[in-house]
């Protein structure tokens, strides 16, 4: 029957090119420009303009180039806060700005709180049946307030029964790492990593690891690489047929494989909780997801492959979003010393020689700032993941149908000079009031996005980057090694906004 069908086709094809008289070539170039022709007259009406730089079939890429969060940006000085891009044959609308980022994430968020079709990310969340990549629906939002209370009663809280002691134990267990390097440089990427990694694996997985165990420093590494390809591989997503084209699908393989050796080990999880539930004491989140799947009343139809793909958006995000923070920051603090040295008198002054507890926040407004600005210059997501529409909507007086993909450009919200005066300066003052009170909701800030999409883990990062920054800035003083060049603070744009590996000196206080 194909092989008809195929001779079918062959035949057609032969006919109109004697009809014609067009060669092969020209009969390729003319399928081509109508079919470019065809997408450019389907085009919605009333979209917002195209910037420079739209070619046929690639549309916007080349433009965008490898640093796309500030061609945005840029474009936004020329074209406004509301702009379409061209991704292939998709059209791609970017928000820039804290009017039209914050209209659409928070303001109207029901309306932008789907997510567009996406190759890479729906292959690793077998479609969206987890949080992360989900359509909007009742199956996205019952997931996702089931994983909210369920991280709540593991600790994400503060006071009677949160995870406060853990995380502090883990920053002393991390203190205590960095102190055996004597003061000489080292890269603190893996160790860092490791000790926010444990916090999430001991919530999600329940257990923790030790920072030099074998197959803890592969699940790290195997994060890593799933950031960096993913955004290196949106070229399979924009072209999916390209994933069959080798050399040129090499990132999307290495995300797939990558992916599928912490699926594996996450599997394994969950068979052992499998065995050992107990149901009258949930330890974990896969214990809480398995009594779910056993009692099925928040979470319509659960299944093991939905609490699979959800343990793993879990520790993910919960692994390489605040690490990264934390790394941001320690290299923030070698570029300015005297801001490093106000730190620590306000520690020294507040705390004393004990560990920084929770408690201590409320006293410490200048290390609360640190933290605000590290995450104000350095955003950890630039561009967060893509929404889209969950119906027509007007925008800015542009008409955006249902469906279509929506960009929000949070680094034009937390560079912009109307709101952050020089914001290319670490400045956390920016932060503080008259009185020296840290100012904790100011505008243009969003560093955790907001809406219905807001991160699920936002005051667990808080926890952590507050007690781990605090309790290793209370120990050590950092310093960039004698002779070496300053740390590069550009960032590498893949899914997450990364530093360049950079080495440091720890010395003890």
């Amino acid at each position: 029957m194909a092989a008809a069908v195929f001779m079918w086709i062959t035949d057609c094809a032969r006919e109109i090119l004697q009809i014609s008289g067009l060669t092969l070539q020209s009969f390729l170039i003319f399928c081509a420009v109508f079919l470019l022709a065809h997408a450019l007259l389907n085009r919605p009406r009333n979209l917002p303009p195209y910037p420079e730089g739209c070619v046929p079939v690639l549309g916007h890429l080349l433009a965008l180039g490898r640093a796309p969060h500030l061609k945005l940006t840029a474009w936004r000085r020329q074209y406004g806060d509301v702009f379409t891009i061209r991704l292939g044959m998709r059209d791609v609308v970017v928000l820039n700005g804290y009017t039209a980022v914050k209209d659409a994430l928070v303001d109207r968020s029901e309306l932008f709180a789907s997510r567009p079709q996406n190759y890479l990310l729906d292959a690793i969340a077998s479609g969206g049946i987890e949080i992360v990549a989900a359509r909007w629906g009742t199956e996205f939002r019952q997931r996702k307030k089931f994983a909210t209370t369920a991280l709540k009663n593991l600790g994400m809280k503060v006071g009677t029964g949160s995870i406060e002691e853990k995380i502090r134990e883990e920053a002393d267990c991390l203190r205590n790492k960095i102190a055996d390097y004597n003061g000489q440089p080292f890269d603190i990427a893996h160790d860092v990593t490791g000790a926010v990694s444990n916090i999430i694996c001991s919530m999600t997985f329940g257990k923790r690891y030790d920072y030099e165990d074998e197959t803890f420093r592969e699940l790290l590494e195997t994060i890593a690489t799933v950031f960096r390809e993913l955004g290196a591989g949106q070229i399979i997503s924009v072209f999916p047929l390209l994933r069959f084209v080798p050399v040129v699908n090499r990132a999307s393989v290495n995300t797939l494989e990558a992916f599928a050796k912490v699926q594996h080990v996450a599997e394994e999880e969950i068979s052992r909780h499998r065995e050992h539930l107990d149901r009258e004491n949930p330890r974990d989140f896969l214990d809480f997801c398995l009594l779910e799947i056993e009692q099925q009343e928040k979470v319509d139809g659960l299944t093991e492959e939905n609490v699979l793909l959800m343990a793993l958006n879990l520790f993910f995000a919960g692994t390489d979003t605040t690490a990264n923070t934390l790394m941001w920051s320690l290299l923030y603090m070698t570029l300015n010393a005297d801001i490093q040295n106000k730190v620590q008198r306000e520690l020294d002054a507040v705390v004393g020689e004990g560990l920084p507890t929770l408690s201590h926040r409320s006293r410490l407004p200048y290390v609360n700032a640190c933290l605000l600005e590290v995450m104000r210059i350095r955003l950890i997501s630039p561009l967060v993941l893509p929404h889209a529409t969950t119906e027509t909507v007007k925008v800015q007086g542009y008409v955006i149908p249902e469906g279509t993909q929506i960009q929000p450009n949070l680094y034009s919200v937390h560079m912009d000079p109307a709101y952050w005066p020089d914001p290319d300066r670490f400045d956390p003052e920016r932060f503080l009031d008259a009185e020296g009170k840290v100012i904790n909701k100011p505008e243009s800030f969003l560093p955790f996005g907001g809406g219905r999409r807001g991160c699920l883990g936002e005051q667990l990062a808080r926890m952590e980057l507050f007690l781990f920054f605090s309790t290793l800035l209370q120990s050590f003083t950092f310093k960039t090694p004698e002779g070496a060049p300053p740390p590069n603070t550009d960032g590498v744009f893949g899914l997450t906004l990364t530093p360049h590996p950079f080495q440091l000196c720890a010395i003890p206080r």
